[in-house]
């Protein structure tokens, strides 16, 4: 790794005029003075410290007493610094969708908000970006769709670019490129230290951040792999369904979709549990998507098989890749992009096909606790089915990332509004039970989990392999770069 020489730059441009809003402590005044004119501090009992701090799911939530927002990748390094000397604890926030429970443990202490570094670069040669820390998704993928060009990013285009990527990240184009990870080939990282650094393939921290990156540092900009768009359209077809068809709809899609792991690399299968008593007043509906790349409309190869099910309402539609978001409910303007002060915990599990038994003894069970006037009864269940060959051209040993032979990402998301730990600790329940029958119908003992969508009550091995050598790699790596545990909060190593 390299040391980045630009520090002398930042501390030229330390002090001349950022912003402080709110009664600070004089120690915070103290790192303004060191900090870029463009960065600004916001302390509680403003609407700026209010707005920064908040995050989309509120249980277990971190909090903090001062929002810091760097105008430069050296004020990060400052803030690190001020931090440490000061004894505080503190966490990046970019687009604050973590909801993982493990972030409760920040009781105080300093918030880094990346948000204003956010840009995205194309390289001369048209072949990389350089991506700021607190980009999100939807600003990587309309930067580059506007230049012909497009990466692999998370689907949802509210959360950030490098959230995902930190745990790997899977994204509608991974069938052809890989994880949002496996396209990044640099890392300027703030270490626990303070200290800004270069991380490539040549450095052992290098393999670390691609799945484990929240254990050891703060990522302020990366260089990622770019391609050329050919600027095909997309189509999808939406069919929805009662839930009295779940076992047939999810046999069919191992048939005719997922296939064992060899689904097509233009087509995405996902589908979604929730309540609508306007198209069923019975119980949850199945809404399920077939997405396909390079068409005007899905083939009928791929979504006759489903009609011939008997759903409730088709609706197909074309557009372009820029469209996805919005048909899948994720764009920005969608519910789950709001941050409306609801707790969201998901109970995350990979598998490899869906097992028609499970899937229906899930439903009814969600079905049970989420329908009509219960607490509880905005809840989601997710299943994603992305193409994998990208993702399976990289040898599992090369990253943290361990669960690359996985088809499916599915995870309950039980969505309700805080009420106390009674109503934690049901929801809690609610959604490892969902997930403890997935697992059974899996046939599989070991419970493989997304560590972006973790709940906070799994394991190590859950989160990044059962492989003795992974968590002795990862142990050494921690050592080596965090001994003090300074970042502990995102599903720590230790």
């Amino acid at each position: 790794m390299k040391l980045i020489t630009a520090v002398s730059t930042w501390s030229l441009a330390a002090g001349a005029g950022t912003v402080l809003s709110g009664t600070c402590k004089d120690e915070y005044a103290q790192l303004g003075a060191k900090l870029s004119s463009t960065a600004a501090i916001y302390c509680p009992g403003t609407a700026e410290f209010q707005a920064g701090s908040a995050r989309w799911s509120v249980l277990s939530s971190p909090r903090v007493n001062v929002v810091i927002v760097p105008g430069t990748e050296g004020d990060v390094f400052e803030t690190v610094q001020f931090a440490n000397e000061k004894g505080l604890p503190f966490l990046a926030y970019s687009g604050a969708h973590g909801s993982i429970t493990t972030l409760g443990r920040m009781d105080h202490g300093v918030e880094i908000s990346l948000s204003q570094l956010s840009s995205v670069t194309i390289a001369p040669d048209g072949r990389t970006a350089e991506i700021g820390g607190g980009t999100l998704s939807k600003t990587v993928t309309d930067a580059l769709w506007a230049a012909g060009k497009q990466t692999v990013t998370g689907t949802c285009e509210c959360v950030s670019y490098l959230g995902p990527a930190l745990g790997g990240g899977h994204g509608w184009l991974q069938g052809h490129y890989g994880l949002v990870a496996d396209q990044i080939i640099s890392y300027n990282v703030v270490l626990a230290n303070g200290t800004l650094r270069t991380v490539t393939d040549k450095d052992d921290l290098f393999w670390g951040l691609k799945g484990a990156g929240h254990n050891f540092g703060i990522v302020t900009s990366v260089v990622s792999k770019i391609y050329g768009s050919s600027q095909k359209g997309w189509a999808i077809e939406t069919l929805v369904f009662s839930g009295e068809k779940v076992e047939v709809i999810y046999a069919a899609a191992n048939e005719h979709l997922t296939k064992n792991g060899t689904q097509p690399v233009d087509v995405i299968n996902w589908s979604y549990w929730y309540n609508d008593p306007s198209t069923d007043p019975n119980g949850p509906v199945i809404a399920f998507y077939i997405i396909q790349e390079g068409v005007t409309s899905v083939d009928q190869i791929y979504t006759q098989p489903f009609r011939d099910i008997g759903p409730l309402s088709v609706q197909p539609a074309s557009g372009t890749y820029q469209d996805l978001a919005g048909w899948t409910g994720i764009s920005n303007s969608s519910t789950p992009c709001q941050k409306a002060g609801t707790a969201n915990p998901r109970f995350p599990i990979y598998l490899r096909e869906y097992n028609a038994t499970a899937q229906k003894e899930a439903y009814e069970l969600f079905a049970n606790a989420t329908r009509g006037d219960s607490a509880f009864n905005n809840s989601l269940f997710m299943f994603e089915g992305y193409s994998l060959q990208g993702v399976r051209a990289i040898a599992s040993r090369e990253t943290a990332f361990a669960y690359r032979g996985d088809n499916l990402l599915v995870a309950p998301l039980i969505t309700y509004a805080p009420a106390g730990k009674t109503l934690d600790k049901e929801a809690a329940q609610i959604g490892n039970r969902l997930r403890e029958i997935l697992r059974k119908g899996s046939g599989k003992k070991e419970m493989h989990v997304y560590v972006n969508y973790a709940y906070g009550d799994e394991t190590l091995e859950n989160w990044y392999g059962s492989g003795k050598w992974r968590l002795e790699r990862l142990a050494a790596l921690k050592n080596r770069y965090d001994p003090q545990g300074r970042f502990s909060f995102y599903g720590p190593i230790a």
